[in-house]
């Protein structure tokens, strides 16, 4: 298990980088930037329709251990999937509307360090938030106002609609356009959400009986985009290419770090490369997979079956 304890300089300067921010599935907390004074921000939590009535729920593909904040974090789940995965059932229960289950994270933190409603900040600065998934249903990405917010909303949560997706697709989107369903008792904009935003929600609401999969690998802000444009301009001379079980590479001007994803989002194999190193495959089933390769000048992904 990777380390829970953050020192006070690595604290310091998280909260000091609020206009961006980026998560790539393998640290325990987002770095968002803010803290409330808690020092619980960032972790990734879930949740479902249960207080209504509902009877959906998610199942882990390994126990929930949790740390030293939480029995519940989801630490164990982030070290098995390379991101935060399971399945899910949907059961409306008594409900009467569609069941739903959900992960999300907070901005700032909670009220308490043992729970409470969570403290908006202003995130204008980063411009929008990207996510990068596989689900097996339509999903959707919804902005956390806070308990009282939400509450006098109506629940009317601006959101943006994320499509079924096999291959970790990457969607961006702008607070512009964020928007309510319009079924709630108040008006808030994606723009007004952002700068005053409580935490992002992961939510998967469909009919009762249905059931799937999902993998959350990568969050980040559209504004760190802007910091990785080079990277991806250089990712353009890189090329991966398969013979048999080995995985070679060209192009890759520095050691960078090669992980190979099964289309759950898992990691099933990872390792350092360059442009005169390759993977052996030869201990993974045979399938669809993608490569991701990321360093200090290089963000590269590409698709390879092995037979």
């Amino acid at each position: 298990m990777k380390n829970k304890i953050l020192t006070a300089t690595a604290v310091l300067a998280a909260v000091g980088v609020a206009s961006a921010f980026t998560w790539s599935g393998t640290e325990y907390r987002v770095e968002t930037g803010f803290d409330n004074g808690t020092d619980t921000y960032g972790y990734w939590y879930d949740y479902n329709d249960k207080a209504d009535g509902g009877l959906s729920k998610i199942t882990w593909p390994v126990d929930k251990l949790g740390n030293d904040y939480s029995e519940t974090a989801l630490d164990p789940v982030i070290d098995e999937c390379g991101g935060v995965c399971g399945t899910f059932a949907l059961d409306e229960g008594t409900l009467d509307y569609k069941p739903f289950v959900g992960l999300g994270f907070n901005i700032s933190g909670t009220e308490t360090t043992s729970g409470g409603s969570a403290t908006p900040e202003n995130v204008t600065g980063w411009e929008g938030i990207c996510i990068t998934y596989t689900v097996s249903v339509s999903a959707s990405l919804e902005l956390g106002l806070g308990d009282t917010k939400d509450a006098a909303i109506g629940y009317d949560n601006p959101y943006t609609t994320l499509p079924k997706s096999e291959t970790a697709d990457e969607v961006c989107t702008t607070w512009g356009k964020f928007k309510q369903a319009g079924w709630g008792k108040g008006k808030v904009t994606g723009e007004e959400a952002g700068a005053a935003l409580a935490s992002v929600k992961f939510k998967i609401q469909a009919a009762t009986g249905t059931s799937g999969s999902f993998n959350i690998s990568g969050v980040r802000s559209i504004k760190d985009i802007e910091g990785v444009i080079k990277a991806k301009a250089a990712a353009s001379a890189v090329k991966a290419s398969l013979s048999g079980r080995t995985l070679s590479f060209a192009g890759i001007k520095s050691v960078a770090t090669a992980e190979v994803m099964n289309l759950q989002g898992q990691v099933m194999l990872k390792g350092s490369v360059s442009s005169s190193a390759s993977l052996d495959l030869s201990s993974i089933d045979a399938g669809v997979y993608m490569v991701r390769v990321a360093g200090k000048s290089v963000d590269f992904s590409q698709k390879i079956i092995l037979k």
